[in-house]
């Protein structure tokens, strides 16, 4: 994810989700993911304290920001590279049960009153935005949960 002063995603030249202040999600979908790892998901990026306060430190999450949240599919999050020249998806979640993830994801992130814009699951997509600071953060509900 990225904290952006904006960011929109295109398809077919049309905007199909737009925010000013917020976080752009890359959102990708492993095969054990399920709804367990979408509200975890969900509530930590939404929590997170990744926004300045008055002092400049980073102490505000998005949801006292009443920013948006971009959130875009994108399966090339889990491309291998070590062998060879092309990259392998093999780890990436199969497309039917991802885009389920995915709305799913949008879902819990809008019910906890953040607004949430996204692109369309498994369309080719242009994504602007312009990252603020730059701060980009990688989450993963791979592993331990702290």
């Amino acid at each position: 994810m990225q904290r952006v002063t904006r960011a929109r995603v295109l398809v077919d030249g049309s905007v199909t989700g737009e925010i000013e202040k917020g976080l752009c999600v890359f959102l990708g979908v492993a095969p054990e993911d399920g709804e367990d790892e979408v509200r975890w998901m969900a509530e930590k990026i939404a929590n997170l304290r990744i926004f300045e306060d008055s002092r400049g430190k980073m102490n505000l999450s998005l949801m006292d920001e009443g920013g948006g949240m971009l959130v875009v599919s994108q399966f090339t999050l889990y491309g291998d590279c070590r062998k060879g020249r092309r990259p392998s998806f093999a780890g990436a979640c199969g497309p039917e049960k991802a885009k389920v993830i995915y709305e799913r994801f949008i879902e819990v992130s809008s019910g906890l009153g953040v607004k949430v814009e996204s692109g369309i699951f498994q369309a080719f997509m242009q994504v602007e935005l312009c990252n603020d600071g730059p701060v980009t953060l990688v989450i993963d509900t791979d592993g331990g949960r702290s």
